[in-house]
């Protein structure tokens, strides 16, 4: 098995003095997809801006690459290897699809970094669409934006929040191909949140359950059976 990337141990964060993550533990090994599981409102994506550096962690520690960064701003983790694409996605619809995904490589070295061609390979339709605005793009468009942003960065670790959510399936089956292809080809290492169970089953191979801001359960996606995802997954 691989080394782990990403250690998230004893997390504790929230809004105010909301608290919403408690204690909350994840390891994710380097060229693995590991995905986020649980009802709406439970910690998923508050999890994943902490982790980014969105939200600061009140307890707990985030290593990466064995290196503590549970104090390191935002800009740091990035600079480290972290790129984050949020649900919502948060492109900017008034700046044309070159600009967006450019903006993406203010984490790198270069100032102007021009964008690579292997993009393109994962992203085709973006393309024919560079003049374009962002803001004219479909949903399944702009997700595909987000991610092409977000590659533009040269990232060690993707952070996805619902990539999937309000985009029509033949733009789904194209993200789902674009996840698994950089997963393999540039060995990206990927912490999703996603509740579609089949595409969950299709690129990811841990799985992480979460309930009421705590991580409950864990284990390969190989052995997710169905009274784990009734239990974590389904509203009675």
């Amino acid at each position: 098995m691989s080394a782990v990337l990403l250690e998230v141990s004893g997390l504790t964060t929230g809004y105010g003095s909301a608290t919403v993550v408690r204690g909350a533990a994840a390891r994710v090994h380097a060229g693995e997809v590991a995905c986020l599981l649980g009802r709406n409102g439970v910690g998923k994506t508050t999890l994943l801006k902490a982790i980014m550096g969105l939200l600061p962690a009140w307890e707990g520690t985030v290593r990466f690459a064995d290196e503590d960064l549970t104090r390191a701003p935002t800009y740091r983790r990035a600079r480290a290897g972290f790129a984050y694409v949020p649900q919502g996605r948060e492109i900017l619809p008034q700046l044309t699809v070159a600009e967006n995904i450019r903006l993406g490589g203010f984490a790198r070295p270069e100032r102007a970094p021009s964008i690579p061609e292997e993009i393109f390979a994962y992203f085709p339709v973006l393309h024919s669409m560079l003049r374009r605005r962002a803001g004219n793009l479909s949903g399944g468009q702009q997700q595909q934006l987000a991610l092409a942003r977000a590659l533009m960065a040269r990232p060690r670790l993707l952070l996805l929040d619902e990539p999937t959510e309000g985009i029509q399936p033949n733009l789904v089956e194209d993200i789902r191909r674009a996840i698994v292809a950089m997963n393999r080809d540039l060995g990206l290492t990927v912490l999703l949140v996603e509740q579609k169970m089949p595409f969950v089953r299709s690129v990811a191979q841990r799985y992480y359950a979460m309930d009421r801001g705590e991580v409950r359960a864990e284990g390969m996606i190989a052995d997710l059976d169905d009274a784990t995802v009734r239990r974590y997954l389904e509203v009675s």
